[in-house]
């Protein structure tokens, strides 16, 4: 038996029509059951536990003054590990309160972004420590998405001058054929993934805003060579595609007071079968470096939708050894 003593906020913790209580009782296999300002959780001791543990933490979240949605409820059940603040000691005095009780949370112009699988919040964590950092995993996983929302909020605290996003210009799996108009119209299909991650977290004028005097920048992994990236966050997506010598192109454009993201899936390379991808080069030589982070996530890390996690893992399954 839990007692909710704001029944406002009780309210809001069951949704519309009782659909986060039918959210956890799904995920967890029990019956709630509401009296009063009373939630009853029945079941085995285990379920009931996890259940109470997340209906708890809800409610805590409610009284902090923000929301709970769907994804909440989701990454309750995703977050096992205890808190930790040990990571803390090595984020900028302004970034502290999003590491305190072991909650990591992004804040951007448009919304307050939470990592939502441990691997995910390692992966922040790294993302703010180091200067040079890799997200390697499937499709899914948040790897781009959280890495944009770090750069929009170190650009927004005044940690960076700018955002540098990349990918290399590869079709995947087919020719697209010549593709009408100028540098930007030829371009603009490849990196789409980019702005779309960029309007989630920036209103719509300051994003073309930001674009137009350059201090966001969105271009192919071409146009990098001989360039010196400093005072600037900059994400490489899609890195398996990018050949052995574009990483190392890459690579070598950090500059002073830059921070640098490569994030890719090796299961999903569309360079010809006789080219290396650099990102298994680069994850083969710069293992060992301390200074250089590798974050990992798995089909369980998949934020999308369930199917999409179950198809990634029948794919992994049929993969032939070695």
């Amino acid at each position: 038996m839990l007692d909710f003593p704001d029944n406002r906020l009780l309210i809001e913790l069951c949704g519309e029509f009782d659909r986060n209580l039918a959210d956890i009782e799904q995920k967890s296999g029990v019956q709630i059951l509401r009296r009063g300002n009373h939630l009853a959780v029945i079941g085995d001791a285990f379920s009931t536990e996890a259940a109470a543990r997340v209906l708890t933490s809800l409610y805590e979240r409610l009284e902090e003054g923000r929301p709970v949605e769907p994804a909440d409820i989701d990454r309750e059940y995703r977050m096992t590990t205890p808190a930790e603040e040990a990571r803390a000691a090595a984020a900028p005095a302004d970034q502290l309160e999003m590491f305190k009780s072991g909650r990591v949370e992004i804040r951007t112009r448009k919304k307050t972004v939470e990592p939502r699988t441990d691997a995910q919040k390692a992966y922040v964590q790294n993302l703010f420590k180091s200067e040079l950092g890799f997200g390697i995993g499937p499709a899914g996983t948040g790897k781009t998405y959280l890495a944009v929302a770090v750069g929009v909020n170190m650009m927004i605290e005044g940690h960076v001058d700018r955002i540098i996003l990349s990918r290399p210009a590869v079709e995947a799996g087919e020719k697209l054929g010549y593709l009408p108009g100028d540098m930007k119209d030829k371009v603009d299909p490849y990196m789409q993934p980019l702005y779309d991650a960029l309007n989630d977290f920036l209103p719509a004028k300051q994003l073309a805003k930001l674009i137009e005097d350059k201090r966001i920048e969105i271009a192919p992994l071409a146009f990098m060579r001989g360039r010196t990236l400093s005072n600037a966050f900059v994400v490489l997506d899609e890195a398996q595609n990018a050949t052995a010598m574009q990483m190392k192109m890459f690579l070598t454009r950090l500059g002073e007071g830059s921070r640098m993201v490569i994030t890719g899936d090796r299961s999903q390379v569309d360079l010809p079968a006789h080219i290396t991808s650099g990102l298994s080069e680069a994850e083969r030589l710069l293992k060992r470096i301390p200074d250089i982070s590798f974050n990992y996530f798995t089909a369980d890390d998949v934020v999308r939708h369930p199917l999409v996690a179950a198809i990634i893992k029948a794919y992994d399954a049929d993969a032939p050894l070695g």
